[in-house]
């Protein structure tokens, strides 16, 4: 039992690594840390070689745009902080919100049709999950407490989807991840408000 044990473990170090960076980095982001981005960065990373090994490509080529995106929410945290001492909520315009979700579907068709022609594994529901992930990402990084909201739904199914894929500790992240949507939800609606709207 103990060498099955130890033996998955060397196996599987990337994705453990990437699991613990990921739950650390994103608790910080329910607190408003900027210590979260540097931390999410190595889960990027991490969660990029982990889902290339396991040809869920749409995930592969997500955690590319995560790392775009997690440097630019350094930056605007940043820049935020910088500018009001704290890391404020922005309101979310209508809008822009639906403009957001559109692009969602949009982003799933196309990822899907790429994912179909490499031969991806689950590729509708990856497509998916990878497209809307974006769009929670953006809100994320753009401080729009409705990025929680999309949290719990995407992480949701992301459960599913690694469930299927038998990546059992991803699956657990992403339960514990729904988890903590919910608190960043609850921790996030207490923040204080941008004095400018963010778009």
């Amino acid at each position: 039992m103990i060498d099955a044990v130890a033996h998955y473990l060397v196996v599987n170090w990337v994705e453990i690594a990437g699991w613990s960076t990921t739950l650390v980095g994103i608790w910080l982001t329910t607190r408003r840390k900027l210590m979260c981005w540097p931390i999410t960065l190595a889960a990027d990373v991490l969660y990029l070689i982990v889902f290339y090994r396991a040809q869920l490509l749409s995930d592969a080529l997500l955690q590319i745009f995560f790392i775009v995106f997690t440097l630019y929410g350094w930056w605007n945290w940043a820049t935020g902080v910088r500018r009001e001492g704290t890391v404020t909520v922005a309101p979310l315009p209508l809008r822009n919100a639906l403009i957001a979700l559109v692009a969602g579907i949009a982003g799933t068709f196309v990822l899907a049709s790429i994912a179909i022609r490499l031969h991806a594994s689950l590729p509708y529901l990856d497509a998916a999950l990878a497209s809307f992930s974006l769009v929670a990402s953006w809100w994320d990084a753009r401080r729009h407490i409705a990025n929680w909201w999309l949290w719990i739904v995407v992480d949701t199914f992301y459960v599913i989807e690694y469930g299927i894929k038998s990546m059992w500790f991803t699956t657990v992240l992403y339960a514990l991840l729904v988890g903590l949507a919910v608190l960043g939800l609850r921790d996030w609606r207490r923040a204080p408000v941008a004095a400018q709207t963010a778009s």
